[in-house]
């Protein structure tokens, strides 16, 4: 596949125009119903864009038809470019994965696991492996049956008026939920893994991030907040959740916050996170600009828990699915509820966001919308009208 990302007619590429425009049709149908305020869609084969489309309103509020550099708060899609951060700075000999977290954030070296109750000593550190695949024992604060949940929430651990530095510490003063290397946990890790960045890298990570990925991949509108004059581009969702009926409050990008948070805290658009995929999916490099080598990036996409690390309870990561170094990847081809290869690669932002790779058919598919309660919908929605849009 080439480096550059070009256009396509569908024909061209083993994909038919017709099925491809049922994309349209059904997010059509479901923006008349009032089910989806807008969104972008993308879908590349072999390194072409064969589908680039853009569909409802970008504001709600004021009915600005959606366009396709629209801003979206693309949440947890943040993560696989973090760690993609990560594993240059391992390239480079900087760090290693089995280097314990310690080394970076000294106050993990005293943290300890809560098991029945009583604090104790892990087993063994957590890793810088454990924090990319979400092995370390962070959790996420809203996992109401977890007592660690509990202690994160009265810490306060999502305030954005503290530095990454600051999160960090407050993260080691509390217990892991269990022991590290034992469970797939969807949780902080990655935050963690900024602040990682920025000791190792000694920039901000937003300062790093624009450095050493964005400006070389060309990803000029892509931070962790919007300068004033594009704040007309930012995408919005529904002031109240179409089916629920509760108040849907997302993050605020208008103003730069202490925290830049590497779990979950950047905004960016179609075009721009197109052309991280397009890197990924040609083996690291974009326009001759290499950020890992193709190696790398197959090490990354490759299944890190096997069958001996538990997976916690949730739709995160649906049957048939292990997780890489920043990715959720597939075991085999079936299993699945949804379409897709062995070897295929995702992640999804809390907002409605998601993107696939499929190595196996030369894919990538980017969905952008800010809809937080349909995105497990579209994420398999998106894969059925792709995949059914394949010809040969």
């Amino acid at each position: 596949m080439s480096d550059t990302i070009a256009w396509a007619k569908p024909e061209d590429v083993g994909m038919s125009r017709e099925r491809l425009a049922r994309i349209g049709e059904r997010l059509g149908a479901d923006i008349a119903a009032g089910l989806l305020p807008g969104a972008v869609t993308l879908v590349a084969r072999h390194g072409r864009v064969v589908h680039f489309k853009t569909h409802g309103v970008q504001d709600p509020a004021t009915g600005r038809e959606m366009a396709r550099d629209a801003i979206f708060r693309i949440y947890s899609m943040t993560k696989p470019v973090v760690s993609v951060a990560l594993m240059m700075l391992v390239e480079e000999g900087r760090l290693t994965l089995a280097d314990p977290l310690s080394a970076f954030v000294p106050g993990f070296a005293d943290v300890e696991v809560l098991e029945g109750g009583t604090r104790r000593p892990p087993v063994r550190p957590v890793t810088i492996q454990d924090l990319l695949r979400h092995t370390s024992g962070l959790i996420y604060e809203w996992v109401e049956t977890d007592p660690v949940s509990r202690l994160y929430t009265d810490a306060k651990i999502g305030r954005r008026s503290r530095t990454n530095a600051e999160q960090a510490d407050v993260l080691a003063t509390l217990p892991l939920a269990v022991q590290p290397g034992t469970r797939w946990d969807y949780g902080r890790s990655v935050d963690i893994l900024g602040r990682v960045i920025e000791v190792v890298g000694g920039l901000a990570l937003g300062e790093h991030l624009a450095r050493n990925v964005f400006e070389p991949l060309g990803m000029m509108e892509t931070a962790f907040h919007v300068p004033e004059a594009f704040h007309a581009r930012i995408a919005e969702p529904f002031p109240t959740d179409p089916e629920t009926g509760e108040p849907v409050a997302l993050l605020d990008l208008r103003q730069p916050t202490a925290q830049e948070n590497g779990g979950g805290g950047l905004a960016s658009t179609a075009p721009d996170y197109a052309r991280f995929l397009h890197m990924l999916a040609s083996g690291g490099v974009l326009d001759g600009t290499r950020l890992l080598s193709p190696r790398t990036i197959a090490y990354m996409t490759a299944d890190h828990l096997g069958p001996e690390i538990a997976i916690a309870p949730g739709d995160l990561l649906p049957e048939g699915y292990g997780f890489g170094l920043g990715f959720a990847v597939r075991r085999v081809a079936g299993v699945s509820p949804y379409p897709g290869s062995a070897g295929d690669y995702f992640w999804t932002g809390l907002a409605g966001t998601h993107f696939w790779v499929d190595p196996a058919q030369g894919i990538y598919a980017l969905f952008m919308a800010q809809a937080p309660s349909r995105r497990e919908h579209y994420r398999r929605v998106m894969r059925q009208l792709v995949y059914g849009a394949i010809t040969e």
